[in-house]
């Protein structure tokens, strides 16, 4: 762990800096279509290179996938999209670009107990800026009780999102350890359409907060070979650091990790699913 830049973001307080975008791959316009088994828009997709399916392709896919798993005549593009780190993009509505990729495939559970949602992304750029977890120095309630949580998920943040992603995430369930305050408490579920990963998710082999997910499964990350997490920038998970009472981890920007005040400000790397 990278211990000499631990808490340093305790310095900043509340400063929220300007993220930086990358260059664009895909695009993120929505298309038309049903989504239907075997629809048009799923062949459609099928017929192009994934880096420039549409937000209504990438959601078509999805629930192909969620319906016929390997099965389904999308399942081995969105596969290689995702083991090849595919970018695709959407346009928010401060005017910036904000850039994901694949990261699970029939991963996480919808809330409302009907399946799995086929597909599941992750941010990789900074257009969210760099935020705080919580107004105070403290992990009490973790990721549940967060305001990071609850700016993703109705308020200012959430309000960036184009109407078209809005209207088309999947409410998800999300295992942490939501207790904090300086123990280890045993995860809880919350119900979220805009999350931010948690460090076992990430790494595979820290806490039990939910299951690694198959991008980084693939690119063999753990906490002792962390490389394929590496992004440039510091960002936030949704964990907490069990030990401490003030603290949630984050992924250093060469893939390692570390923790910081809830008060800090890494930056932010939403993810959702379809």
């Amino acid at each position: 762990m990278a211990g000499a830049i631990r808490n340093q973001f305790n310095l900043v307080g509340n400063t929220v800096n300007n993220g930086t975008t990358a260059g664009t791959e895909g695009g993120g316009a929505p298309g038309g279509g049903s989504t239907g088994a075997d629809s048009a828009t799923v062949q459609a997709a099928i017929a192009k290179d994934a880096k420039d399916w549409t937000l209504d392709e990438q959601k078509a896919v999805a629930e192909d996938i969620a319906a016929k798993g390997e099965a389904s005549p999308a399942y081995a593009k969105a596969k290689a999209a995702m083991d090849a780190g595919t970018k695709f993009s959407m346009k928010l509505t401060n005017g910036k670009t904000l850039e994901y990729r694949i990261v699970g495939i029939n991963h996480d559970d919808l809330a409302d107990g009907s399946g799995k949602a086929g597909l599941t992304f992750e941010a990789t750029n900074t257009v969210l800026d760099a935020q705080r977890m919580n107004a105070t120095g403290t992990n009490v309630g973790g990721w549940d009780k967060s305001e990071l949580r609850s700016r993703l998920n109705s308020g200012d943040l959430w309000s960036l999102l184009p109407a078209e992603i809005q209207s088309k995430v999947k409410s998800v369930k999300k295992m942490t350890d939501n207790k904090g305050g300086g123990t280890a408490g045993t995860p809880s579920v919350t119900t979220d359409k805009i999350f931010l990963l948690s460090t076992t998710e990430v790494y595979g082999d820290m806490q039990s907060d939910g299951v690694q997910y198959e991008f980084y499964k693939s690119k063999g990350v753990t906490t002792s070979n962390y490389s394929g997490a590496s992004s440039r920038w510091h960002h936030w998970t949704r964990s907490v650091t069990p030990s401490a009472s003030t603290g949630f981890r984050f992924v250093v920007g060469n893939g390692d990790w570390d923790y910081s005040n809830a008060t800090g400000v890494p930056y932010v790397f939403p993810a959702f699913s379809f």
